[in-house]
């Protein structure tokens, strides 16, 4: 007798393809690159918890804090997040085409469920109501530095969300939303980073926070480092460390099986975590800024001087990740980054 389920193919961890053929008419739109803010990149903004969260969370770590209390809706989540990664990202595509930008934003509710592979289903349209509302509701405390500014006050991530038009089965066809000051700094300081698109697949919230972790910490660096202890506090999760550490072996067992992580490996030794690029991934980019990346001492003075106002080291940065990303050969950094920052200078900020 032969064991029929032995033979059936693993489930992959990754959601489906929700939107496999796109209109045509919105790809433009939901193709903009994901970008996601630095800061909630870095802490822990956001709950791991699919059903509502209502515990309020202080993470610490030196001089600063960032505290997050809940709204009767709850703590806003990691899947929540979807909603600003496609404001930003809609931001600096606009930004990048030399348009301007402003906090409230007005889109098509169907193009952000595309973008952000999520159902178009009636059930779709109500878990984005949900967002918005914790989205709303969730707010912040914090003296961390964003854009030059240094916050010590309470605000939330959407200063406001509406619905402008709606169908009679209760879809919705139009969404303004203000973002609030602290995001729309890191929006107009560039203090985003690029993300795969495979981000928007990821089932697991931790998976997703584990990738946001990596593409802050590690980004195209050979390897990074994290105790086991502090990547669970980074990543908000309200585990044991013995627990942490199961739930990160499953993911690691998983990607092994599956290859399912966008871009970085995870292992465990004893009680510190490696992070390292994918070999696919970054095989040909890793030695790059060690060496035709690396720039003069005296170009960021011209560069200034290209792109006034502009933030040099995340410019750098920017630089970096989309040569990398793109597979450019560069045989002259100085000239190539030179040229980048007068591109940027011509934009109006």
């Amino acid at each position: 007798m032969t064991n029929d389920s032995a033979a059936l193919p693993a489930r992959s961890p990754l959601l489906p393809d929700r939107h496999p053929q796109r209109d045509l008419f919105v790809c433009d739109i939901v193709d903009a690159v994901p970008k996601g803010d630095m800061a909630s990149m870095e802490h822990p903004v956001f709950t791991l918890s699919t059903k509502p969260d209502m515990n309020p969370r202080k993470y610490t770590r030196g001089e600063n804090f960032i505290e997050v209390s809940p709204s009767r809706h709850g703590l806003a989540t990691v899947h929540d997040r979807d909603v600003l990664i496609y404001c930003i990202s809609q931001c600096m595509a606009a930004l990048n085409e030399g348009r301007q930008v402003h906090r409230s934003l007005r889109f098509k509710a169907y193009d952000l469920l595309v973008a952000t592979n999520r159902q178009t289903s009636g059930r779709g349209y109500e878990l984005l109501k949900d967002a918005l509302r914790r989205l709303q509701g969730t707010q912040i405390e914090t003296n961390l530095k964003q854009g030059g500014k240094e916050y010590f006050k309470v605000f939330s991530l959407v200063d406001s969300a509406e619905i402008v038009k709606e169908t009679r089965d209760g879809r919705m066809l139009d969404v303004e939303i203000t973002l609030s000051d602290w995001v729309f700094d890191a929006i107009q300081n560039n203090n985003v980073l690029t993300l795969n698109r495979q981000y928007f697949f990821l089932r697991k919230p931790l998976e997703r926070r584990l990738y946001e972790i990596a593409r802050k910490h590690c980004g195209a660096q050979a390897i990074w480092k994290v105790g086991l202890e502090l990547l669970r506090d980074k990543c908000g999760s309200n585990s044991t460390v013995k627990e942490f550490r199961r739930l990160l072996g499953k993911i690691i067992e998983d990607d092994e099986q599956h290859d399912h992580m966008p871009d970085y490996t995870f292992t465990i030794e004893e009680d510190v975590v490696i992070i390292r690029p994918k070999k696919e991934t970054f095989q040909s980019a890793l030695p790059l800024p060690l060496s035709s990346l690396r720039l003069d001492s005296d170009t960021h003075d011209q560069a200034r001087r290209l792109a006034p106002g502009w933030d040099m080291h995340h410019l750098e940065e920017e630089w970096r990740s989309w040569v990398i990303g793109k597979g450019i050969t560069v045989k002259d950094a100085d000239k190539h980054f030179l040229a980048f920052c007068k591109k940027r200078g011509a934009y109006k900020r």
